[in-house]
């Protein structure tokens, strides 16, 4: 029957399935008479591990002799909880998915949690190997990993001790992942990870994440579109901010993980940057490029917000002119600081997250509104839609998926660009 591969959570998470699934293959897991699925979990939130749960008794009910493997942050981090579960027949910690051994020696059916569990301590790893993806299924746009675990203690992460410390991938290494994809048909790649700005301190010659991207781009010519995943911007290195504004591969679009635009609470969750040096590199990036759009990661409802705070998160959309945002309801990770804080109740969190999700749509829909009038060009990722260089969604028609087409944008639909092809000049007869 194969190996399903299930996911939750982050780009990473979603690179590290195919690795999975590879690995998984290798070890004879495509061989199983009644199949294998493969459950990759995320831990960013209660919310996450609840989702995970729930698709595992899913997949019990659907196909009862699956052998059902359990891994990602949340197995990382909940090894017991998962093991508990009599569905589930192997717990794989997040170094173990990667390798094919860990998958050879299923436990027999009926065994004791213990026996279930192959999870050792994150924090002991001190390298992210290289991992080659020839190809990533049903997908157009590739994702390469560069970076793995971080080495912040922000007061509200589980992600840490899910991953484990900062480590790099070699740089010669991502370029050769990267140009074996383009070979591959691929128009666009991402580079991902867990903090990707502190790319490069833990190699010899601590390259920076902006060094990898200049010696990407120079190295495979012929990639057309490079992004990058989430990044800390208090982070940022020169060497970035010089490509931003120099090279028209690296698209115009950056994810901030900004938590929060109030002051007092930043330094409750322990980051690193102030309300003021988001707006400064907004505006920075913007004077070098200004056809950047930026996207941010929020929390509301953090322990001990006021209404105050709140609204400085709020004000914060617009004084950054974020345009894509990520909402998350404050969601208390046992384990973490945060959780021992002064708590807000649940619908406090939950109003203000739906008013935050609110405000994001209006400026979303503002952006919208701008590229009515303008020429795009558009990755078809599937049939019927696309993004645009800057990520913003196209309804797209008559395109094969994998193509890139310049498009004349007409108008949306509050949450789609749509227009038609720019047609070629048609030379005059002679």
């Amino acid at each position: 029957m194969g190996i399903d591969v299930v996911t939750f959570g982050c780009r990473l998470n979603a690179y590290e399935s195919e690795v999975i699934r590879d690995q998984a293959e290798k070890a004879g897991l495509d061989g199983i008479a009644d199949g294998a699925v493969v459950v990759n979990t995320c831990a960013v939130t209660a919310e996450a591990v609840r989702q995970a749960c729930q698709a595992i008794r899913r997949v019990r009910r659907q196909q009862p002799q699956a052998r059902i493997i359990v891994t990602g942050c949340a197995a990382q981090t909940a090894a017991e909880k998962f093991s508990a579960m009599e569905e589930v027949d192997l717990v794989l910690g997040n170094e173990e998915k990667l390798h094919a051994h860990n998958y050879r020696a299923l436990p027999d059916f009926g065994v004791n949690d213990a026996e279930k569990m192959r999870v050792n301590d994150i924090m002991s790893v001190r390298e992210t190997a290289p991992q080659m993806v020839q190809a990533l299924d049903g997908r157009t746009r590739a994702f390469v990993q560069v970076q793995n675990g971080c080495d912040h203690r922000c007061t509200f992460c589980i992600i840490p001790f899910g991953r484990g410390n900062s480590r790099s991938v070699p740089m010669g290494a991502v370029t050769r992942q990267v140009r074996t994809l383009v070979e591959n048909g691929y128009a666009e790649v991402v580079l991902t990870g867990v903090d990707i700005t502190s790319y490069g301190g833990d190699l010899p010659g601590t390259p920076s994440l902006g060094r990898l991207v200049k010696t990407i781009l120079a190295q495979v010519p012929e990639l057309p579109r490079l992004r990058l995943s989430s990044i800390d911007s208090i982070e940022t290195d020169h060497h970035l901010l010089d490509v931003i504004a120099t090279e028209d591969r690296l698209m115009p679009h950056l994810h901030l993980s900004l938590q929060s635009g109030d002051d007092m609470i930043l330094k409750r969750m322990k980051r690193r940057h102030l309300r003021g040096d988001s707006i400064r590199f907004c505006n920075q990036v913007r004077s070098l490029r200004p056809s950047m759009v930026f996207g941010a990661d929020l929390i509301a409802g953090f322990p001990t917000e006021t209404e105050t705070m709140f609204e400085n998160s709020m004000r914060l959309v617009d004084d950054c002119g974020l345009a894509h945002l990520h909402v998350f309801p404050f969601s208390a990770r046992e384990g973490t600081p945060a959780a021992r804080m002064p708590q807000l109740d649940g619908q406090t969190v939950r109003a203000r997250a739906a008013r935050l999700r609110c405000k994001g749509g209006a400026a979303f829909r503002r952006h919208l509104d701008t590229l009515t009038g303008t020429e795009q060009t558009v990755l078809v990722e599937k049939e019927g839609f696309g993004r645009s260089e800057d990520f913003t969604p196209v309804t797209v028609r008559g395109a094969e998926p994998g193509t890139v087409v310049a498009m004349t944008i007409t108008g949306h639909d509050g949450q789609k660009l749509s227009g038609n092809p720019v047609r070629q000049p048609v030379l005059e007869e002679i």
